[in-house]
């Protein structure tokens, strides 16, 4: 078990390498990653950011969720709150799905789905729990009804075989 002491100790080297002194609140990269809370797909690992480069946000399945999308609106009020506007820059946000995802074996827990979704059981098909590819397709869909025209939105699947990345919806905006 990874105890506390153990975690204080590690965080002993992290704070040694001062590497978060200058970090600002902001991601440097005006990235937000949607991402899984499987410890084997950690986002900042698999996609190479460093500290600050990005916000991660880590649910069940990396899904696009009515709480995700209540999150985000937190978040751009943190941003008008720092700023006294909108986020300067291009402003991306990539969702990462991945093979093998625990979410699949909650298609047997339908209830708990729907809830987590907040649709109705019926519903569920159109949210493609065992498909990451779907998955991923649909959520990134959600995120284009519900984000400024302006912002640019892609879609990864995260094969846990390989470790590689397939950019299933490249990045891309609507025009406004």
């Amino acid at each position: 078990m990874i105890d506390t002491d153990e975690l204080a100790k590690r965080n002993a080297g992290f704070a040694d390498g001062g590497s978060f002194a200058t970090l600002k609140l902001m991601p440097s990269g005006s990235l937000t990653v949607i991402g899984c809370v499987d410890p084997r797909i950690d986002p900042s690992d698999v996609l190479g950011l460093r500290l600050g480069e990005a916000a991660v946000i880590r649910n069940v399945g990396g899904r696009v969720t009515p709480a995700t999308l209540r999150t985000l609106e937190m978040l751009s009020k943190v941003v008008q709150a720092r700023t006294g506007g909108s986020r300067p820059g291009d402003v991306h946000y990539a969702v990462l799905h991945h093979t093998d995802c625990g979410i699949t074996d909650l298609a047997a827990f339908p209830e708990l789905l729907a809830d987590y979704f907040e649709v109705p059981a019926g519903g569920l098909d159109a949210k493609a729990v065992t498909d990451p590819v779907a998955a991923v397709r649909i959520d990134v869909e959600i995120f284009k009804r519900k984000l400024p025209a302006q912002v640019f939105v892609s879609g990864l699947v995260y094969d846990v075989a390989t470790g590689l990345i397939d950019v299933v919806v490249p990045p891309a905006r609507e025009q406004a």
